[in-house]
C-alpha cells in the first residue's frame, strides 16, 4: 500500500512539473507568435535615429525605448532601497532579535507581505496628498515615489529569504569566526553572510522580478503613457508593464495590439537578463567565498 502511494505521489509530482513547464512554454510560444514580427529597431525607437535616442539628443514618441529605460531606472532605484534594508532586517531577525520582539517583528513582515500591490499604490498616492496639505505643496507622483512603494512591496521577500538562509546555516560554520578570534559582527560579515549568499540572492532575484513586472503600484504613483526618459527622480516616467497594459486596452488595430505582445517579449527578455546577471553575481561571490575558506 505504501509503495503504491509513493508511486502515485511521484507520478503526480512529475505530472505537475510537466504541466507547469508546458504552460510556460505555451505562454512564451504564444508571445513569440504574436510579437516576434514586431521586434526590431522600429519597435524601440520608431522614427528616431537609435544613436540620437540612446544619447538623449532626440525624444522617442512611438517606441519602447523610454519604457525600457524607465523600467531599468525603476528596478535599480527600488533595489537600492529594498535589498540593503531587507538584508539588514533579515540578519537582525536571524541573529539578534529574540523572544517577543522577534515575534512582533516577524508578524509585521508577514502583514506587509500580505498587502496587495494596489493598496501599496494607494498608500503612495495618499502620502502625496498628505504632503501637499502639510509640508510640501508641490509634491507629485514620480519615479522616486513609485520606487519607494515597490521597495516596500518586495521588502518582505528579501527579509524572509535572508532570515531563512541565515538560520539554515550549519552549526559548525558558525564556530569558524569565534575559533579565529572574530567578533560577532565580524563572523556575520565574513563567514555567515557569504555562506548564506545563495539564499539571500534568491530573495534579491524575486524582488527584482516583482519590481520589473508590477503594474498596480506604478499606476498610482507616477507612470504615464508618454513621459519620456526621466531626468530626475522627481519626474514622471514610462514603464514596460504599463505600456503593455495601455497598448492592449487602447489599441486601434491589430498591428498596435501586436506591439503590445512585442513589448511583453521585451519585458520577458529584460527580466531574464536581470535574472541572469543576478545568478552570475551569485556564482561569482560563492566561488570567491569558497576560495577563501
Amino acid at each position: 500500500m505504501q509503495k503504491t502511494l509513493d508511486s502515485l505521489f511521484v507520478c503526480f509530482a512529475w505530472l505537475a512539473g510537466l504541466v507547469t513547464v508546458g504552460m510556460v512554454g505555451l505562454l512564451v510560444g504564444f508571445l513569440i507568435w504574436r510579437g516576434a514580427g514586431t521586434l526590431g529597431l522600429e519597435l524601440f525607437f520608431a522614427d528616431t535615429p537609435p544613436a540620437a535616442a540612446l544619447l538623449g539628443r532626440q525624444p522617442v514618441f512611438d517606441g519602447l525605448w523610454p519604457a525600457v529605460a524607465g523600467t531599468l531606472l525603476l528596478v535599480i532605484t527600488s533595489s537600492v532601497i529594498s535589498i540593503p534594508l531587507g538584508v539588514a532586517s533579515g540578519v537582525y531577525l536571524a541573529e539578534y532579535a529574540s523572544g517577543r520582539w522577534r515575534a512582533l517583528l516577524g508578524l509585521g513582515v508577514d502583514l506587509l507581505a500580505g498587502i496587495p500591490s494596489i493598496v501599496m499604490g494607494l498608500f503612495g498616492f495618499s502620502m502625496i496628498l498628505l504632503l501637499r496639505k502639510t509640508l510640501l505643496p508641490s509634491a507629485n507622483t514620480c519615479l522616486l515615489l513609485a520606487a519607494v512603494c515597490l521597495a516596500l512591496l518586495v521588502l518582505p521577500y528579501v527579509i524572509r529569504t535572508t532570515q531563512t538562509a541565515m538560520e539554515s546555516l550549519p552549526g559548525h560554520l558558525r564556530l569558524i569566526g569565534p575559533a579565529l578570534g572574530m567578533t560577532r559582527g565580524q563572523n556575520i560579515r565574513h563567514v555567515l553572510l557569504p555562506g548564506a549568499g545563495r539564499g539571500i540572492l534568491s530573495g534579491a532575484i524575486l524582488a527584482v522580478g516583482r519590481t520589473a513586472e508590477d503594474t498596480a503600484v506604478i499606476l498610482m504613483t507616477g507612470v504615464v503613457a508618454t513621459g519620456g526618459i526621466p531626468q530626475r527622480l522627481s519626474d514622471k516616467f514610462e514603464a514596460l508593464p504599463f505600456t503593455i497594459f495601455y497598448l492592449a486596452a487602447n489599441h486601434a488595430d491589430r498591428a498596435e495590439l501586436n506591439r503590445a505582445f512585442g513589448a511583453a517579449l521585451v519585458l520577458l527578455a529584460l527580466t531574464g537578463i536581470l535574472f541572469a546577471m543576478a545568478y552570475w553575481l551569485q556564482r561569482t561571490l560563492e566561488r570567491r567565498w569558497k576560495g577563501r575558506i
